[in-house]
């Protein structure tokens, strides 16, 4: 076998074992709710938190895969779109992520300011009086959310936010 077949081969195992890796552990949706993982019977997507202060996001499910991000900081919103054994693949506000291990994420739920001079209100009302103004990068505690608005509580303040303005809970999801 010549040089340019060998390299051949090698591209075109290389290119399947990239599209096998993507598509491990995605849910399949079915029609009667939401996506489930296949290891934890949860909602696919969803969101969690880091658990750690610095995490490394893998290409793939395994130690032995390269490391493609690093996540440095505590506490900080990510998604849940895959799950593997004990891996799930994240993607932070920006689509940046990859597969970590499962014990360096919290089921603890936060969120990211996204808009700047972001009013925490008193009421979920537009018009409440504001509690503190918070920037964006600000990672906050999520509490309770309606349909338009969610509690949250950052340095020692505690209010309300419209949902426009955060990053970290669907547009849909209300929580009690």
């Amino acid at each position: 076998m010549g040089v340019m077949a060998r390299w051949y081969r090698v591209i075109q195992f290389t290119a399947f074992a990239v599209v096998a890796s993507m598509s491990i552990g995605f849910a399949q949706q079915n029609d009667t709710g939401p996506a489930i993982g296949p290891e934890t019977n949860l909602p696919l997507p969803r969101y969690v938190s880091l658990h750690a202060d610095e995490v490394n996001a893998r290409r793939g499910p395994a130690l032995s895969q390269r490391i493609d991000w690093v996540f440095q900081r505590q506490g900080m919103p990510l998604q849940i779109i895959a799950e593997y054994g004990h891996w799930r693949r994240v993607i932070d506000r920006d689509g940046q992520g990859g597969w970590v291990h499962y014990r360096m994420l919290s089921g603890a739920r936060t969120v990211i300011i996204e808009e700047a001079d972001t009013a925490l209100r008193a009421r979920p009302n537009p018009n409440a009086a504001e509690n503190a103004i918070l920037e964006p990068g600000v990672i906050a505690r999520l509490g309770d959310c309606n349909p338009e608005w969610c509690q949250l509580t950052a340095g020692g303040y505690r209010g309300w936010v419209e949902k426009t303005q955060i990053w970290g809970v669907s547009p849909a999801e209300v929580r009690n």
